[in-house]
């Protein structure tokens, strides 16, 4: 058994270490940084960590990932790397007061000559003055903060807090970080899992980037007398995969509806099953999604396939009348016209200019000839006068001029020249050639 974890065995112990019925997660935690898996573009000697360490001089930081992924340890580490203090409270169950010890003992401790290192968990979840409360006690130096957060600083953070701290962001862990956890926890307990390699990879691919959730798993596993090892069915009959992360108010909402808009307008219907796949088995409201289906019908195909939009609604109707999880695939059904269709944004355009000139324009008035005349006042100001009915002109089409006399006609919608844009535009193109005829 030896022989199998050679090169892998865990660190010494050192003071302080775990008990031995300590949580694995406990007793595998990194005693220094170079142990710390998966963010090496941080830790390593040319990452932001790196360089800060080796300078032994730190700066206030923000440390952005998803959870799992050693954002608690890498704080304690920092303080341990150059000599601070270190001091710890969370968001969730601090308040005021907490905050106000907190830098009490800090300014005590630097009066003995030494600093503290001040990590907030989940700092987002401190409102605006809270967050505030920090600023005078970074500024002079009386900690410095480390805070670590799973949601975007950009979105969740004062600016004058992230105007005084670098943001550094820590990745999910992928498969090789995983696994190589997953070897120091063999050879910690001296034994490998009891999974066959199949299972293992399945184990894996089952956290979802959470390092403590995989430690959480396999201390299961450990814990089970088992015959055999367990094959990918058996594994997960006895575990459930990490629910995956997604908050509908938050960042991962906005950014996977991000990502299944884009993957439509790029006409990848693949890439857009998979996100609108994330989005509903997440649990987002159907409804929000085929809102959003809907604005990218008319936003990015527009003309180019008028039907897109039918689709869109006809999926809404359909859902609604079928409810959950039959009505989803009409909703299926709307990504991948969407995903396939002709692509223009000429309409999008053409709003965006009409609208701006309107603002523009102000309320200026259209030619009288134009102008209803129900009263005889009216019609003797010339309302109406010289109106020609297209219906009664060669073509139905009279060519006449419909622009305020003191705004230029102006052109906003271009078609695309794609799907059955093209057929407008030979129509636009034919009746623009009668209009020259006609004035020339």
């Amino acid at each position: 058994m030896a022989d199998l974890f050679a090169g892998i065995e865990p660190p010494p112990a050192p003071a302080g270490t775990p008990a031995a019925d300590a949580p694995l997660a406990d007793r595998l935690r990194p005693r220094d940084l170079a142990e710390v898996v998966g963010q090496e573009h941080l830790t390593g000697p040319d990452g932001a960590i790196g360089r800060m360490v080796a300078a032994g001089r730190l700066s206030s930081t923000i440390l952005w990932g998803p959870p799992g992924t050693g954002k608690t340890t890498i704080a304690r580490l920092l303080a341990d790397a150059v000599g601070l203090r270190f001091a710890s409270i969370s968001a969730v169950f601090s308040g005021v007061a907490d905050l106000k010890k907190a830098f009490a003992e800090a300014r005590d401790a630097a009066r003995a000559g030494r600093r503290t290192l001040l990590f907030v968990d989940e700092i987002h979840r401190f409102n605006r003055a809270q967050q505030d409360g920090f600023l005078p006690f970074v500024e002079d130096g009386t900690v410095v903060l480390v805070g670590a957060t799973t949601e975007n600083p950009s979105f969740e953070l004062n600016a004058a807090l992230l105007s005084r701290a670098q943001v550094l962001v820590l990745h999910r862990l992928g498969p090789a970080a995983l696994d190589q956890l997953l070897a120091r926890a063999e050879a910690i307990e001296g034994r490998p899992l009891p999974l066959t390699d199949a299972a293992r990879e399945a184990l894996v691919a089952s956290a979802d980037g959470d390092g403590r959730f995989l430690l959480n798993q396999a201390e299961t596993l450990f814990a089970i007398d088992l015959a055999e090892p367990l094959n990918p069915a058996g594994l997960s009959q006895l575990l459930q995969r990490r629910v995956a992360m997604y908050d509908k108010d938050r960042e991962g909402h906005y950014g996977l509806i991000s990502a299944l808009h884009k993957s439509i307008r790029g006409s990848d219907p693949q890439a857009a099953l998979y996100y609108l796949a994330r989005m509903l088995v997440a649990g987002e409201e159907p409804l929000y999604v085929l809102r959003r289906l809907t604005r990218a019908a008319v936003e990015d195909i527009g003309l180019a396939d008028p039907q897109a939009l039918i689709q869109c609604l006809a999926a809404k109707d359909a859902y609604d009348f079928l409810g959950s999880p039959e009505g989803e695939l009409a909703i299926v059904q709307a990504c991948l016209y969407l995903a396939t269709a002709p692509k223009s944004n000429a309409q999008y355009l053409a709003q965006k200019a009409a609208w701006r000139t309107a603002k523009e324009s102000g309320s200026i008035s259209p030619p009288k000839s134009i102008l209803g005349a129900p009263t005889r006042l009216m019609r003797d100001l010339g309302y109406g006068a010289g109106y020609e009915y297209d219906h009664d002109a060669e073509g139905a089409f009279s060519g006449a001029d419909y622009w305020p006399e003191e705004l230029a006609p102006q052109r906003f919608y271009e078609p695309s020249g794609r799907g059955f844009e093209k057929r407008i535009a030979e129509r636009l193109a034919w009746w623009d050639e009668q209009r020259a005829q006609r004035r020339g």
